[in-house]
């Protein structure tokens, strides 16, 4: 493994004060927790080197079986919840390095999951270990692919106002996001009966045909009530040749919606788009739904204030989701702030840049310092 505190070479690359970031950085990406297959449990070494590191803190661990874990630790009585996935992408193919092995070079700190959160995590290990201020850090493993539960299992456990704010830590480049998109991943099903092509019942027994109403009426409905909404019809696969009638057709469609949108009436007035229009109705699936930020009917003013009273810049909305969106939707003033930019996360060479992590390190720091 390489890293500017080991590598002589690569000392002046080196951002000041990060030396122990980086440290913990190199371990963090050394291990392997791709998500997918995300095999991992409660004894996975990843959390055997966080408890080394978070001496004196009360921890629990809560596996929820496959590959879902939580690890939440406690130093204190803190009012301040900071959120970190460790789970990453898949590899992938096309790296110049080891993807698990750490590289840094030119300011830069390379390999999988350094932006995409790792990075964060090593910055709040560093801050645990050199302050003694009140902290409570809850990692997990399912937040990259569908079928995550630890925060919401997390937040459906929570005593009422045991936090006033929760830092989700996804990169930013250190700026405090208050509003981002939603994410609802939905898999239907049309069926037909079979037949041959020449049969006038073909026209409403087809469904291909029916999924053609539900589509129209579906991008119709989009583009009229949710104009700043993103709808994507992603796969359609049916049918059998151009003289059969269509018995079955399967289609997988996402959308991200904008920030105050209501996730649960758009999920039901999309799957039911031009539902007077069909033969027969489709069955519906929901892989993914994951709120906007803020959460309908949350004010993110009072997050917004502490950031602006502690120096901390601001972003604007953003257009990837996070899991703010789910402490948001539990009542919880929330936000998202950390070292790196979204376009470096799930990339070939991903990297975090050092200045970054020096950054939100300290920016965590000021946060837990100010807030109680």
């Amino acid at each position: 493994m390489s890293h500017a505190a080991t590598d002589p070479a690569l000392a002046a690359t080196t951002e000041p004060g990060v030396d122990a970031i980086v440290s913990h950085l190199e371990q963090l990406v050394s291990f392997d927790s791709q998500n997918p297959p995300r095999k991992i449990d409660r004894d996975h070494p990843m959390f055997g080197y966080l408890s080394s590191k978070l001496q004196g803190f009360d921890i629990d661990i809560t596996d929820h079986g496959d590959g879902h874990v939580s690890y939440l630790a406690r130093r204190g009585r803190p009012r301040l919840l900071f959120n970190v996935h460790l789970d990453t992408v898949p590899v992938g193919e096309g790296w110049s390095t080891d993807p698990l092995e750490l590289v840094v070079k030119d300011g830069r700190a390379y390999g999988r999951g350094s932006c995409d959160i790792k990075g964060a995590a090593a910055c709040l290990l560093d801050m645990a270990e050199t302050t003694d201020v009140p902290l409570a850090l809850l990692f997990t493993t399912d937040e990259e692919g569908s079928g995550g539960c630890c925060v919401k299992r997390f937040c459906e456990g929570l005593n009422s106002g045991e936090y006033g704010l929760v830092v989700v830590a996804e990169p930013t480049s250190c700026r405090v996001v208050t509003a981002h998109r939603g994410y609802l991943s939905v898999i239907g099903k049309f069926t037909g009966v079979a037949g041959h092509s020449s049969d006038l019942r073909g026209i409403k027994d087809n469904a291909l045909h029916d999924f053609a109403r539900w589509a129209g009426a579906a991008v119709e409905l989009v583009e009229s009530e949710h104009p700043d909404s993103r709808f994507n019809l992603g796969r359609v696969d049916g049918g059998i040749k151009s003289n059969v009638i269509a018995d079955n057709v399967h289609v997988a469609y996402s959308a991200r919606l904008a920030p105050g949108s209501d996730s649960d009436e758009f999920l039901k007035a999309s799957t039911s788009a031009g539902a007077e229009l069909l033969s027969r109705q489709p069955t519906w699936e929901v892989p993914f739904l994951g709120p906007p930020l803020p959460a309908p009917g949350v004010d993110p003013a009072p997050a917004i204030a502490l950031a602006e009273s502690l120096g901390l810049p601001l972003g604007e909305a953003v257009g990837f989701w996070t899991e703010s969106s789910l402490f948001s939707a539990a009542g919880l003033q929330t936000f998202v702030l950390g070292p790196g930019d979204i376009a470096l996360a799930h990339a070939v060479d991903e990297w975090v840049p050092l200045a970054d992590l020096a950054t939100a390190r300290a920016q965590y720091e000021k946060l837990a310092r100010n807030h109680d």
